[in-house]
């Protein structure tokens, strides 16, 4: 009975290769699983390649609304960012994706998962941790750690001398992941960082900021504990919230991020990222947090955030850590609850109002008029009791001074007597001389 491997399909140059690779090097039939998590794709003709180039069946998995709900919103809840930039894309998306490898694994009873990613990448620990996590007796399988194709170059030439149909232009052989969330982007000039990414010819779903509309746009989103529920005014669910936000952000050209990131295996490496939607939602969101949240608890959340970004770039998704992270931003989200609105314009996204019925913000104590709830005299002992340690140690650098300058002067008083003593007993000494003498 040959093996059965269930491969990750996306359609790509990549798994289009490992198709055939792994019947050349294996003694196994292919079950590829494509995930459908909101990326624009053709599935009847990549499920078709999929057959065609050699794979034993071909499914599609409709994963969009539970990436949503159970991966994008903990990480907005959170404004979960990785090295202040990115937010998240891909990272969120590996561990659904697994989790459903596994799942169809264990259906077809396949020995083995396969995935594409490469040796260098991030997603080869997100894939391999995530099937560790929930399926530790299956093997992994990737070839780009075994093989001995070096660059996508190869990969077409493998598949050309094999007649096998490339998914791809050669001339468009940038590496993209695209879904819901986000698209990214990577290869041929942004390989050389000094080198500005050519945006006309790589944008998918984002206008260049310099071509958007010169009338800015405004849009309110409605929010109930951290999660965006509607815009302008409109309820919807989280799928087609998010599209919605993506079609206004990308015509604004909002959401464009070039970054040089540090990756999991120790390299840097850049990328193009558009998260038109993603760029809005975490602008409104953390606007609303900033009306909701008290201090101590939003400044202790910046560092939840933070670490959270860490664990879900880091492929740590299936964690205790992860799990007590993402239960701590549920606690902060309760009152996290109201409408922001905001302004896209040529590429930013900025603040044009926002109301809670749990707003912290009271007129009556903000206010520059004097109201009941605050009186102007209160703020002389708040700030002496606030600033008592800086009062302590400069009463403490004074006295220090002025002990110092004293033994000081003190030294300087003693050695002048010492050198008119010596003086005095050196005339006394030559007077005796002279009376001796005389």
């Amino acid at each position: 009975m040959k093996k059965k491997i269930v491969l990750a399909y996306s359609g790509g140059l990549d798994t289009t290769v490992i198709i055939p690779w792994l019947k050349e090097n294996y003694d196994c039939e292919i079950a590829a699983v494509c995930v459908d998590l909101g990326q624009e794709a053709d599935w009847k003709t990549i499920k078709q390649r999929a057959l065609n180039t050699g794979a034993l069946s071909c499914v599609i998995a409709d994963a969009k609304k539970e990436y949503v709900e159970k991966y994008v919103w903990p990480a907005l809840k959170a404004n979960a960012l990785y090295e202040d930039k990115y937010l998240l894309g891909t990272s969120t998306a590996r561990p659904l994706i697994a989790k459903v490898l596994v799942d169809h694994a264990r259906r077809v009873k396949a020995a083995a998962i396969a995935h594409g990613a490469t040796g260098k990448g991030n997603d080869q620990v997100r894939f391999d941790l995530g099937i560790m996590a929930l399926a530790p007796e299956l093997e992994i399988i990737a070839p780009w750690r075994t093989w001995t194709i070096k660059s996508r170059e190869e990969e077409i030439s493998y598949l050309e001398e094999r007649n096998l149909p490339v998914p791809m232009r050669k001339e468009d052989s940038y590496s993209r992941d695209d879904n819901l969330w986000h698209i990214s982007h990577e290869g041929l000039e942004l390989e050389d960082p000094a080198v500005e990414p050519v945006l006309d010819r790589m944008l998918k779903m984002t206008t260049p900021p310099e071509k958007a509309p010169s009338k800015p746009a405004y849009v309110e989103i409605g929010f109930e504990k951290g999660i965006p529920v509607s815009v302008n005014g409109k309820k919807m669910d989280g799928v087609n919230l998010i599209l919605t936000l993506n079609k206004l952000g990308g015509e604004h050209g909002v959401g464009i991020t070039d970054i040089v990131e540090n990756r999991v295996v120790g390299m840097k490496s850049r990328g193009v990222y558009e998260t038109p939607g993603g760029t809005i939602l975490y602008y409104a969101h953390q606007e609303l947090e900033h009306l909701c949240l008290d201090r101590q608890t939003y400044a202790f959340k910046q560092t939840a955030s933070q670490k959270l970004g860490e664990v879900i770039y880091g492929g740590l998704w299936f964690t205790p850590l992860r799990e007590a992270l993402t239960a701590f931003v549920d606690a902060t989200q309760e009152t996290v609850t109201g409408t922001v609105r905001v302004k896209l314009y040529k590429g930013t996204v900025s603040s044009a109002g926002a109301s809670s019925p749990y707003s912290l913000y009271n007129a009556s104590i903000a206010s520059f008029t004097t109201g009941e709830l605050f009186n102007h005299a209160d703020a002389k002992g708040f700030i002496r009791l606030y600033g008592l340690s800086t009062l302590v140690r400069a009463l403490m650098q004074k006295d220090f001074g002025k002990r110092k300058a004293a033994a000081k002067a003190g030294i300087a008083g003693k050695g002048k007597t010492g050198m008119t003593d010596k003086a005095d007993h050196g005339d006394k000494s030559d007077s005796k001389s002279r009376g001796v003498a005389g």
